[in-house]
């Protein structure tokens, strides 16, 4: 697979089959990830994988702890302004379309939402921290090796989700795999094979046209 098929294939997937993935799959492609660019080589990645007997441990882990009452941090702006408020509006209803869950629907939105917290069936995954003193390159740092991991999950055949709504969970997980209070719970990533028959995975999200985004200077 080449780099252009691989970004076109990607796409964050919502309901994984439970096939497993082996743990020496996982460390190839992180080590190849961590190839990723990283300013002055910190390489300010922190990850944790979860797998086999060890998810199961953490699905029923979790249910028994209390929702925080903040993120870890906002993972959307407070007040986003377009057009960015009518992309992210469009991409929720076009996948609640898929999943014929209508707008008024609330109980059944929610349960789609809580999904997040299953790693929406996925065998495997891993979390992502950052440490504290990190600032806004090194956040970026970690959209890049995160980007290289999906990529190569492509190659792999494997499927992906990123999903930052652990940050609603980042206490839960850090007691979980016992990570030190100076790390920052990112992400998670849902690691699979996307179930073919699921609705939702036919969602691909739209991008702006190249000239809505992009000025050639002269």
């Amino acid at each position: 697979m080449n780099v252009s098929d691989a970004i076109q294939q990607r796409k964050s997937i919502r309901h994984f089959l439970d096939t497993a993935v082996s743990d020496e799959t996982i460390k190839t492609l992180l080590t190849k990830a961590a190839r990723a660019p990283s300013g002055g080589n910190l390489q300010p990645w922190r990850i944790y994988v979860i797998n086999g007997s060890t998810m199961t441990r953490f699905l029923e882990f979790l249910p028994n702890r209390a929702p925080q009452t903040e993120p870890a941090y906002a993972i959307y702006p407070p007040s986003l302004k377009e057009p960015y408020r009518t992309s992210r509006f469009k991409l929720a209803e076009d996948m609640y379309a898929l999943l014929k869950i209508p707008r008024d629907d609330k109980p059944a939105r929610l349960a789609h939402l809580t999904r997040n917290f299953r790693f929406f069936d996925a065998p495997a995954a891993f979390f992502c921290f950052i440490d504290r003193i990190m600032g806004p390159p090194q956040w970026s740092d970690l959209g890049m090796f995160l980007q290289s991991f999906m990529l190569l999950a492509q190659e792999a055949g494997l499927d992906t989700c990123p999903q930052e709504a652990w940050a609603n969970r980042a206490d839960c997980v850090r007691e979980f795999v016992d990570a030190p209070e100076e790390l920052m719970l990112f992400c998670g990533m849902a690691i699979g094979h996307a179930n073919p028959d699921a609705p939702v995975n036919q969602l691909v999200a739209e991008r702006e046209p190249l000239d809505h985004w992009t000025t050639f200077v002269n």
